[in-house]
């Protein structure tokens, strides 16, 4: 049974936030419970607000989007990089990942059929990650 189903109070607080005296470093149970009354009878301890299970999938799904972000980058650089390796350059006064610089990509065309595999599969990488973006 949870605490706060029993009626009982309790605070969590970060053990960073825990105040230290200098010279005590002999670390018991018994001697750190009492320390710990005592710092939370006298107002020295800082609660720690502790997420509830809502506010952590909230996070991961923060961190889920903060990875993608990152996955098209990586693909948008490959697939650059890619490009300039073999010369080519989005025509001027074409910015980088618009959708004019879009019409640019979809216009390519690779003799080479193993070049060609690579870039649609850049490209497809690149969907892929915009896709899960949104």
């Amino acid at each position: 049974m949870k605490l706060d189903q029993q009626d009982m109070g309790c605070i969590v607080v970060a053990p960073s936030l825990i105040p230290v005296r200098q010279g005590d470093r002999v670390k018991t149970d018994h001697r750190d419970a009492l320390r710990l009354a005592q710092l939370l009878r006298a107002g020295e301890l800082t609660a720690v607000w502790v997420p509830q299970e809502e506010d952590e999938a909230l996070r991961d799904l923060v961190r889920a989007r903060e990875d993608a972000k990152e996955d098209l980058l990586r693909a948008r650089h490959r697939l650059s990089k890619f490009l300039l390796h073999h010369g080519m350059r989005a025509p001027q006064g074409v910015r980088n990942w618009t959708w004019q610089h879009r019409r640019w990509l979809d216009s390519l065309h690779f003799e080479n059929r193993a070049l060609l595999i690579v870039f649609q599969e850049y490209l497809h990488h690149l969907d892929e990650n915009e896709q899960d973006i949104e």
